[in-house]
């Protein structure tokens, strides 16, 4: 059973910078791409960034692209979100998801995730 846990949100001010993590359990995390989506209050869900299996490509959406930085650590099981140069538009609350239905995927297209975690909330102030 595929099992993600993000961690690290919180208030931040304007400018900031906070670390997302999602420890995942469950399946084979080193073969599986990995993506960050958050949604904001009144908003669909926005796919923002995406990791290979093997770390190698990365996808940004416009929106984060240049401020947050998508890693992972296949020896625990990890992903991280960098996310620098915070703004007020970045609230939300932010979910971790596994692409496990495509073995070695690129992770780039969003609606293929399937597997999510519950979401930890990013709040920036102004």
């Amino acid at each position: 059973q595929v099992q993600l846990v993000e961690s690290g949100g919180g208030l931040v001010q304007t400018g900031g910078s906070l670390r997302l993590s999602c420890a995942a359990s469950g399946f084979a995390f080193g073969s599986y791409a990995m993506g960050w989506f958050r949604q904001a209050p009144g908003k669909e869900r926005e796919f923002i960034a995406a990791i290979s299996w093997s770390g190698n490509n990365t996808y940004y959406a416009d929106s984060v692209k240049g401020r947050f930085t998508i890693s992972r650590d296949n020896a625990k099981n990890t992903v991280y979100l960098q996310m620098n140069s915070l703004k007020p538009e970045d609230t939300a609350i932010y979910y971790c998801a596994a692409d496990v239905r495509n073995l070695y995927g690129l992770g780039y297209r969003g609606y293929e995730y399937d597997s999510w975690g519950r979401g930890t909330q990013v709040t920036v102030s102004s």
